[in-house]
This record gives C-alpha cells, sequence and structure tokens, in this order.
C-alpha cells in the first residue's frame, strides 16, 4: 500500500483543474446548490456526480447495500477500482467516471494509458495500482493545503471523528452506478441512460441524505460537466463566455494560495509591527496589545449574543 496522499477539498476549482493536470480534455466541475434535476440538466452533458458527506464509521459492512443491489459482474465491463489507501477518495471518484467515458471525455493518453495497463486487474489490484501511480498522486497532492504541521502519527477513525468521503455516480452502460471504492462492488440504481441521468441520479441522492439526521448538512455535491466555455462559443454568448473565464481566473488564483504556507509571512508581518510599536516606546507597545485585547473581546462577545438570538429564533 503506497503512501503520501494528502486531503484535497471538495471545490470545483480545485477538481477541474486536477483533471486539466491529468490530462483530461474539455472537463469542468460545477458545485450543485439544488437537488434539482431541471438545474441539473442546465449544465448538460453532464458525465457524472461526485458527493461529499460524512462517512458513518460506526457502521458495520453489509452484503446488501442500503440503497440498490451489487453488480458484481459489472467489473468486468466498466472501471471500478478499491480504494487502497487514505485520502485518495476524491481523486478515485473522479477517475471512477472519467476512466468510464469512452468516446465521450478525451481523458488524454498518460490516463489512456493506465486504463490499458489495469484493464484486467481486479478491483484490488486496481485500487493499489491507482495508489502507486506517481502521476496521479503527484496532480492530486499539488492540489492539497499547504501546511507548517506535519502530522507523522496514524490511527483508525472512531465514532467521534469527523470523517468525510467522496464516491461517484455515472450512467455506464444503459445503468446508473453508484462507485464508492470502500464497497465491495459497483451499486446498480437501475436503467439510466445518459440523457436520463439528470432525472434519474436526484432521486437516489434524496434518498442518500435522508439517511442522516434532520439537522446534518455537511454534504457536497460536484457535477462534472463539459467545459461550459464551450457551450458560450457555440451559442455566441460572449457575456456567459466572459463570466466562464473570471471564473476560470479565480480558480487559478484560490489554486495558488492553497499552495503557498503563509505561516512565515505573517510571522514577518507581526515581528515588523512589533518592531515599530517598540521604537515607539514601551507605552505605545502596551496600549496597542491591549487594544488588540479589547478587540477581540468584543468580537466575541457579539458573536456569543448573535448566536443566542439565532438559537432563540429557531426554537
Amino acid at each position: 500500500m503506497s503512501g503520501g496522499w494528502n486531503t484535497i477539498e471538495s471545490d470545483a476549482g480545485v477538481f477541474t483543474y486536477l483533471v486539466d493536470n491529468l490530462g483530461v480534455k474539455d472537463v469542468q466541475f460545477e458545485e450543485l446548490i439544488a437537488l434539482d434535476p431541471v438545474y441539473l440538466k442546465q449544465q448538460i452533458p453532464v458525465y457524472g456526480v461526485i458527493f461529499l458527506f460524512k462517512y458513518p464509521t460506526g457502521e458495520r459492512p453489509t452484503n446488501v447495500p442500503k440503497d440498490g443491489t451489487f453488480d458484481y459482474g459489472a467489473t468486468e465491463n466498466l472501471f471500478f477500482a478499491a480504494q487502497t489507501i487514505q485520502n485518495a477518495c476524491g481523486t478515485q471518484a473522479l477517475l471512477s467516471v472519467l476512466l468510464n467515458k469512452d468516446g465521450e471525455i478525451d481523458i488524454g493518453h498518460q490516463l489512456q494509458e493506465f486504463k490499458e495497463f489495469t484493464g484486467a486487474f481486479p478491483s484490488e489490484l486496481r485500487g493499489e495500482a491507482l495508489s502507486n501511480s506517481e502521476l496521479i498522486r503527484d496532480v492530486h497532492n499539488s492540489f492539497a493545503r499547504a501546511s507548517p504541521f506535519i502530522d507523522e502519527t496514524q490511527r483508525t477513525a472512531n465514532e467521534d471523528d469527523d470523517v468525510y468521503h467522496f464516491i461517484a455516480y455515472t450512467p455506464i452502460n444503459g445503468i446508473l452506478y453508484e462507485l464508492d471504492g470502500l464497497q465491495p462492488a459497483p451499486i446498480s440504481h437501475g436503467p439510466s441512460t445518459f440523457e436520463e441521468f439528470p432525472e434519474k441520479v436526484i432521486p437516489v441522492l434524496q434518498r442518500r441524505i435522508e439517511r442522516y439526521p434532520a439537522n446534518e448538512i455537511r454534504f457536497n455535491l460536484l457535477a462534472m460537466v463539459r467545459d461550459l466555455r464551450i457551450r458560450a462559443r457555440e451559442i455566441g454568448d460572449q457575456d456567459f463566455l466572459y463570466r466562464e473565464e473570471q471564473k476560470r481566473n479565480a480558480w487559478q488564483w484560490e489554486n495558488a494560495l492553497r499552495r503557498h504556507n503563509f505561516v512565515g509571512f505573517v510571522s514577518e508581518v507581526l515581528k515588523g509591527v512589533v518592531k515599530q510599536k517598540l521604537k515607539e516606546g514601551g507605552a505605545a507597545y502596551e496600549k496597542w496589545v491591549a487594544e488588540a485585547v479589547g478587540k477581540t473581546r468584543k468580537r466575541l462577545e457579539e458573536r456569543g449574543k448573535k448566536e443566542g438570538a439565532e438559537q432563540e429564533g429557531e426554537l
């Protein structure tokens, strides 16, 4: 089992440029803000949906899924890989869609070679091959947030931990599949053509979310769609094209910030401010610290009052 996979965010800009750096052509991700088939249809063509949810660490595996049916024979006709390492599930979920879209998406020669190389492997060995792919791991890790702190300890998550997991939903060979590397096989949710997918997947997602308490809102949905700039050019909508280009620029800026470790910068700024205050004299420094402490306390008090008012309103 390989190591060295870092956590990445469920973010449309992260996933879009991740697949772009893997050599995939004309694909982007859009965050779904509503479980509405009409809204999802507006993004067509929709290749699949990536779903992030809180993983129930206390649940025991069963031979029967809570929704749908295991399709053990499907692994001979589609790409399905077991997840064999932590933190790889986001990239594994998007690859579960990409590597099952022959003729629909240009995945580039490197991913095509990987797919052909692992084509005859069982799902466990495919998972090991994915985990040990330097190309995929390096691109994945390039989108992880920089951290000055390295945690070299590893432990098994317990029921009190917040653990999150990515899975994919996509239509393959006329069937709507749920592809989850922690399950023993693809899960079939019944017939679905590529065109029917936006309508068929929404009820499946709704049933999935309904398993959780009503106050659980920590979910995220990303639709894998064709590059929206292509549609803008096809219909000649310059405003639409401009907005999409601006969105890409913002994504690139945010991704650059994710890679940067700001601790050193903040430390130098703080040292500079302290040095300047000390030059002004000890009294100026003490006054500056006291004012900062006072402002922090005031913000905390205002936040506490606001949260208390919101709770009273909910009651």
